[in-house]
């Protein structure tokens, strides 16, 4: 996920769980490929620990994007506790507020 418009479009019409490292947005788009988009805001540290963040995410959700339904777009905003979470208590963290979103917007 590349513009603003998708992020906006995910965040604001689609389903919302958080945990206290993260916020996930989930959104059903209608088109065949599942896209994710990160967020992670300078409150969560410096440079270095924000593209850290990032890395975690991506890697998470790499993982978890092949078991969504087709067409799905989620928007992941990383709070500035995720900084210091270590790789599982994050994944667990991504992998719950999923399958939250998911029982909300009913896609299960």
């Amino acid at each position: 996920m590349t513009s603003g418009a998708d992020f906006r479009f995910a965040m604001r019409e689609g389903t919302k769980s958080g945990r206290s490292t993260i916020v996930v947005y989930l959104k059903q788009t209608g088109n065949a490929d599942s896209i994710a988009g990160f967020a992670v805001s300078r409150a969560v540290g410096g440079a270095v620990i924000r593209n850290r963040v990032k890395r975690r995410l991506r890697a998470i959700m790499a993982d978890l994007l092949p078991s969504l339904p087709s067409g799905s777009a989620v928007v992941i905003r990383a709070l500035p506790a995720s900084a210091s979470a270590d790789y599982q208590a994050l994944s667990n963290d991504v992998a719950d507020a999923v399958r939250t979103c998911q029982r909300k917007a009913a896609l299960v």
